[in-house]
């Protein structure tokens, strides 16, 4: 090899290995990827409720993942929060709160806490979330991002959600961010008449539901086929026996 080429080559080599310059998320640069989140991921898709548009474009979703992966919160994908789970991607986080018909004054029930940040979204149109976390290590850290980020309608508990929360019942509108095998009859009952539930279900293949209550009953109308974390607790008990 010519001398000149070994040079070249040992430069080569050492750019490869240099440490990559470590980005830094500048406030400048969250709202700058927020907005790309809204108009790329969101808007572009056909969601087109103001609210849901403004609470996205409103909520930090870069608090509501690891701090280590938060250059990467507002890509087009769901995350890992640990234990296991992960925070919805933005896109089915505006979907499946555009398909609640949410407005203020209502009181909404979430199964399935997770980072909080479905909560926080629901949470910018409503008067009072409640939200039931079966992983206890994640409703604590759940419960101290809404109250740092200042929202006090949030309303946190630790828990199995297929019970939902009868002591607060009933609700305008339920969603759910696990996959039931099946709807678990007790959320049903604790929702109002005019309400609905959100609600992926299944197991190898899940679609997300859509479900209206009014004085005949129930309407159930699948809407968007996806892939939601399992939901555990007491539902898996009976479906094991």
């Amino acid at each position: 090899m010519r001398p000149l080429m070994i040079v070249l080559a040992a430069l080569a080599l050492l750019a490869a290995c240099k440490p990559e310059k470590k980005r830094e998320l500048t406030a400048e640069k969250i709202m700058e990827l927020r907005e790309q989140m809204v108009e790329r991921q969101i808007i572009a898709r056909g969601v087109r409720d103001s609210a849901v548009i403004r609470a996205m474009r409103t909520v930090p979703r870069e608090a509501f993942v690891p701090e280590a992966d938060r250059i990467n919160a507002y890509k087009d994908e769901a995350r890992s929060i640990g234990y296991g789970q992960t925070i919805s991607q933005p896109y089915i986080v505006a979907f499946m709160t555009e398909q609640l018909h949410v407005k203020p004054g209502d009181r909404v029930l979430e199964i399935g806490t997770g980072s909080g940040y479905q909560a926080a979204v629901l949470a910018q149109i409503v008067d009072t979330l409640y939200s039931i976390e079966i992983i206890g290590e994640l409703a604590e850290h759940a419960r101290e991002t809404v109250k740092k980020l200042g929202y006090d309608n949030i309303i946190i508990r630790h828990g199995d959600g297929y019970a939902g929360w009868p002591e607060k019942a009933p609700f305008d509108a339920i969603v759910v961010t696990a996959a039931p095998p099946s709807i678990p009859p007790l959320l049903l009952e604790q929702l109002r008449e005019g309400g609905r539930m959100v609600i992926p279900v299944g197991e190898y293949v899940q679609e997300l539901n859509v479900i209206t209550k009014d004085q005949h009953g129930l309407h159930m109308e699948s809407v968007l086929p996806v892939r939601f974390v399992p939901m555990t607790g007491k539902i898996r008990q009976k479906k094991e026996k």
